[in-house]
């Protein structure tokens, strides 16, 4: 088993390594969607502890997001205020420890995702 988790390991390493910056953002994306499915499964679980862990991680998933946003294109203006609400309803489902409020981020980040799936489309990344 541990034999397979190294492999798997190896291959994120190797595909993260190698990507494209825009194919990079989809990636956290999906990360961030992952752990905000889990957290959601938790708190219905009311495993509070797995919660928390899993909202902090799409918190941190979101403030390198906004930290790398270049700010000399006015789209990231619009980025930056998303990532923003984002993160502020994060910190409240963690709080809160609401199941509402995860449901409502996993939902903006589903679309955001999805959008991006399309400009990456659009640019002939994907």
């Amino acid at each position: 088993m541990a034999l397979a988790a190294n492999a798997y390991a190896q291959y994120a390493n190797t595909k993260a390594s190698t990507a494209k910056p825009a194919e990079l953002t989809l990636m956290l994306y999906d990360g961030a969607i992952k752990f905000c499915n889990i957290a959601e499964g938790a708190l219905e679980a009311k495993d509070v502890s797995k919660a928390n862990d899993n909202i902090i991680k799409v918190e941190r998933i979101i403030e390198y997001l906004q930290a790398t946003l270049d700010m000399k294109y006015e789209v990231a203006k619009d980025f930056d205020r998303m990532y923003s609400y984002i993160y502020s309803r994060l910190l409240e489902a963690n709080i809160k420890k609401e199941l509402e409020i995860l449901q409502e981020v996993n939902g903006h980040l589903h679309a955001i995702r999805d959008t991006w799936i399309e400009v990456m489309k659009k640019n002939g990344v994907r």
